[in-house]
């Protein structure tokens, strides 16, 4: 598959992924994150060294309910550049129901990623701190009846992400090292349908689409989506 259609599979793949989930909950709160080193670290950094540390953050999803217990999905695209290194443009996806302080949030991931993860090693950027300033802005709260913002997020946030534009490629060491992953969305209950707006949103997120093995709730890094 050549660079241009990969492209466009990974966008309308991803596009999808994002109707389901909000099949699945009323709203979505969506955070988005650059995840990197701090520059003295950043030289040294390997791809296999942030793909661990990325790993390492959506496997301790479990043991960090504060942080992760309302999360529903996740979108990474890995780049390299020799001034960043290897960095990771992240979207978390949270239920909008359970979860109002989208830019606090996105805080507590930062902080987790930089102090924990990485052992003081790793920076963040949220995005959300200034998302006032987008003139089309797909952060922060997307309720399914939001036709507008559902747009701008799939035209335009995760066209953005999936563009090639700083590949990983000088940082490969095997040809299965992916730059894009996501989580799995949950198949779409066959009776409840999505939460109307107010409903409690159940953890029943465990179904998964036919041909897929776990969801996101799963807690599994090695269940996810790779697309590239």
């Amino acid at each position: 598959m050549d660079e241009t259609r990969n492209n466009k599979h990974m966008v309308k793949s991803t596009s999808t992924y994002i109707d389901q989930l909000l099949e699945n909950h009323s709203k979505i709160q969506v955070i988005r994150l650059d995840l990197s080193y701090k520059k003295e670290h950043a030289r040294k950094a390997s791809l296999e060294n942030i793909n661990q540390d990325f790993t390492h953050l959506l496997n301790n999803r479990r043991t960090k309910p504060s942080i992760f217990e309302n999360m529903v999905g996740y979108i990474a695209k890995r780049e390299y550049t020799e001034d960043k290194g290897p960095h990771i443009h992240s979207v978390f996806i949270y239920d909008g129901q359970k979860i109002r302080k989208d830019a606090h949030m996105g805080d507590q991931i930062g902080q987790y990623w930089k102090n924990e993860i990485t052992d003081g090693k790793g920076i963040y950027h949220n995005c959300n701190r200034e998302k006032d300033t987008y003139a089309e802005c797909a952060l922060g709260l997307i309720e399914h009846t939001d036709d507008t913002k559902r747009t701008v997020l799939k035209e335009k946030a995760i066209a953005y992400l999936c563009k090639e534009e700083q590949s990983i490629d000088p940082l490969k060491q095997s040809g299965s090292e992916r730059s894009f992953t996501r989580g799995i969305a949950p198949r779409k209950k066959s009776q409840a349908g999505r939460p109307r707006q107010g409903d409690s949103v159940g953890g029943d997120t465990g179904d998964t689409q036919d041909d897929e093995s776990s969801s996101l709730d799963g807690h599994d890094a090695s269940n996810e989506k790779i697309l590239n």
